[in-house]
């Protein structure tokens, strides 16, 4: 508003001294209120619009400040700063942990772009603790070892914005419910594979499609069943208890209770019903290893692209990151995908995620 003012009445001056009549433009441009609650930091305003920042972009999973380095100048719009590429995690086994906090701050201080970092599942206190490192975002996520089998972080609490992974419709709006401001396919990380990804991609697209066809009290109802998941830690306890009893009033997360969670569930169905998309930003993510599989996720609607294990396991790192970056800003253009891929040297060493155990599938983590 200051800004403005200061430019009408500079231009009013100018067309003062040259003896020009200018309309009242205060009034020929209607500004609208501006309501500035709307505008503090850590509101769902402000956290989904920096998540929009990054649209059209290539998030890097890195480890270190010169892995950073690299990303940043490929063209990566942030880093997502982790102590383990998912490979690694993968192939090291054990528990995996949020990264150590010296390691963020030289990432942070290496690079000019926005600093994400990973917390477990449901772990409160490293998120806490990410927070006040300054990291731009917290990926709430699978491929670390989670903390809780029940639930989430209520990321609603936190000022720093959060981005969590989605394998279907469902999940997507239980992690918006909760506060995320971005929402990533869970793909199956570290594999090289896009083929979970792609799967997830098309559960969400087809499932938003369905929403379509569907009138108010459908909606309700599958309203409820997505909040169904958050009874999980209730209904285990009265079963033990040999309680058959619950009310839709009963409190089931923090301090929301079932019926809450629902009403709230339904909002965010309709806005998806009537946007025909998320309300928030929706990246792929899990198993892209190269330019192709980077443009394929775009193909499918997505709004960017997360690269984990593809780019600082392949044979060429600095290229391909490069290489992907173009093939996300030109994914429409085969030409470009085709001419960014030559010579790029060998990519990640797959995995077929179908030859995988269930207890070694990330993307099953989170509820």
């Amino acid at each position: 508003m200051h800004s403005l003012n200061f430019l009408f009445n500079k231009m009013n001056g100018t067309a003062k001294k040259l003896n020009i009549e200018l309309p009242n433009f205060k009034q020929v441009i209607k500004l609208p209120p501006v309501d500035l609650e709307k505008l503090r930091y850590g509101t769902d305003l402000i956290k989904r619009g920096f998540a929009k920042m990054q649209k059209g972009g290539v998030i890097m999973d890195v480890t270190n400040a010169e892995q950073a380095a690299i990303a940043e100048e490929a063209g990566a719009v942030a880093v997502m700063a982790l102590h383990k590429v998912p490979a690694d995690i993968r192939e090291a086994g054990g528990v995996a942990r949020m990264a150590d906090p010296v390691k963020i701050q030289e990432i942070i201080e290496a690079v000019t772009i926005p600093v994400m970092a990973k917390c477990r599942i449901g772990h409160v206190a490293e998120a806490r603790a990410l927070e006040s490192l300054g990291v731009d975002m917290i990926d709430e996520s699978e491929v670390l070892t989670p903390a809780d089998v029940f639930f989430h972080i209520d990321k609603k609490k936190f000022v720093v914005p959060f981005v969590c992974g989605a394998r279907s419709l469902g999940e997507a709006c239980r992690r918006i419910f909760e506060g995320a401001a971005m929402i990533r396919t869970k793909g199956e990380a570290g594999t090289g594979n896009v083929v979970e990804a792609v799967k997830h991609i098309r559960l969400i697209n087809r499932a938003i499609k369905e929403l379509q066809n569907m009138d108010e009290p459908d909606i309700v109802n599958v309203a409820e069943k997505y909040a169904t998941a958050y009874r999980r830690l209730i209904d285990s306890i009265r079963e033990e208890q040999g309680i058959d009893r619950f009310s839709k009033d009963d409190i089931v997360f923090e301090e929301y209770s079932f019926i809450e969670i629902t009403d709230e569930i339904y909002k965010i169905l309709l806005e998806i019903r009537d946007m025909q998309r998320l309300p928030v930003v929706n990246f792929a993510a899990g198993g892209v290893a190269t330019p192709a599989d980077a443009a394929f996720m775009m193909q499918l609607g997505m709004d960017g692209v997360f690269v984990g294990s593809g780019i600082f396991k392949s044979s060429n790192p600095p290229e391909y990151a490069k290489a992907i970056v173009e093939a996300v800003q030109h994914y429409d253009d085969p030409s470009v995908v085709a001419e960014v891929s030559k010579g790029l040297g060998e990519a990640m060493k797959g995995l077929d995620v179908f030859k995988l155990e269930e207890s070694e599938r990330m993307e099953t983590r989170g509820v």
